[in-house]
């Protein structure tokens, strides 16, 4: 683009301008056109553009949400605050995109809501405290943003946005803070429900997942982060115990390299290989093992999967028990007493 002052604009506002802006910056509606047919600009929502380098360069999940967000305020009058899954990006807050994902902003008053023009708005009571300031907009707190997920769009989503804000550092106090004035809101039972589920030690969304799985099973007290120390002195952290068998929870991530998304940095056959050292060497400590995948808690035939999980459980009561062995129960509570909930991954 050769406008200076419209380039200008738009590097001050993350690569957006307005049409007014563009307008009064010397730009004809034609050029606007021009631009647009060229695949210079792109339009974001009515009447707001951005600069389609810096459009196509974002992820879908959360670096265009955050600036169709942008885009959003900057077509506002009135003042509103950024919330619910809007507010989670600005947090980077680990959560789930709904199926049909929106921009939300909340304006005090009697609780409703309505959707217009991609943005949901949403009228709630907060406190004033409660509005804090995440990459230069104005947003509700951590806290408040989780539940709110939690109320508007219920399970899983609510438990992986209360989960992920504890393991941000919220606490279970601020949570309950939070969600105690909705009692009376729509859907507050799902929120109430996500906060006493929550738990800082589920290490990922796909962990807050598979121990949803876990729990509908019904066959005992889950345990999170579970530390074994084995044979040649490493310790192995089980993601979720239940009795003497560990569900483990994988995703492709991984398997892949950082070039594709991942976080493996060597080849797949090497990390599955591992694993299955990892595996043997539960066994050896009289636990049983088994896994649960990301596609496991979206199957439509759930009743399958939690069958299978089922019979894993109960190969491993058969052949070691449901009690751990005192051995196991005091060295996990000296490990853990060792490196505290904030450890970093074992073996």
């Amino acid at each position: 683009m050769k406008n200076a002052k419209a380039r200008a604009i738009m590097a001050a506002n993350h690569g957006l301008i307005t049409r007014t802006q563009a307008l009064d910056a010397g730009l004809s509606p034609l050029d606007i056109r021009h631009l647009l047919h060229a695949g210079i600009l792109v339009v974001v929502r009515r009447g707001v553009y951005a600069d389609a380098e810096i459009w196509n360069a974002l992820d879908e999940h959360v670096g265009r949400p955050r600036l169709q967000t942008r885009a959003a305020l900057a077509t506002m009058r009135r003042a509103w605050v950024v919330s619910h899954d809007s507010a989670a990006h600005e947090h980077g807050l680990e959560v789930l995109r709904p199926p049909d994902p929106h921009v939300h902003i909340t304006r005090p008053g009697t609780t409703g809501a309505w959707t217009k023009f991609g943005v949901k708005h949403h009228l709630a009571r907060f406190r004033d405290e409660q509005v804090v300031e995440a990459s230069e907009l104005r947003v509700l707190d951590l806290a408040r943003t989780a539940v709110d997920i939690a109320r508007e769009h219920g399970t899983p989503y609510g438990e992986v946005a209360c989960d992920s804000a504890m393991r941000m550092g919220v606490t279970r106090a601020a949570l309950e803070e939070a969600v105690a004035p909705m009692t009376y809101w729509p859907y507050s039972r799902a929120a109430r429900a996500a906060v006493d589920f929550a738990d800082p030690r589920a290490e990922s969304l796909l962990e807050t997942l598979a121990r949803i799985l876990v729990k509908a099973l019904s066959v005992g007290d889950v345990d999170l982060q579970f530390p074994v120390e084995v044979d040649d002195g490493r310790v192995i952290w089980g993601d979720i115990r239940v009795g003497r068998h560990i569900f483990e929870a994988h995703g492709k991530i991984k398997y892949l390299p950082p070039s594709l998304g991942g976080v493996a940095h060597r080849a797949a056959a090497e990390v599955v290989w591992d694993e299955k050292k990892r595996e043997r060497k539960l066994h050896r400590q009289g636990l049983g093992t088994s896994s649960i995948l990301f596609e496991d808690y979206w199957n439509p035939r759930r009743n399958e999967v939690l069958a299978r999980m089922r019979a894993e459980y109960d190969d491993t009561v058969a052949r070691f028990g449901t009690e751990l062995p005192e051995h196991l129960v005091r060295n996990a509570r000296e490990l853990r007493s060792r490196f505290g909930v904030r450890r970093l991954r074992g073996a």
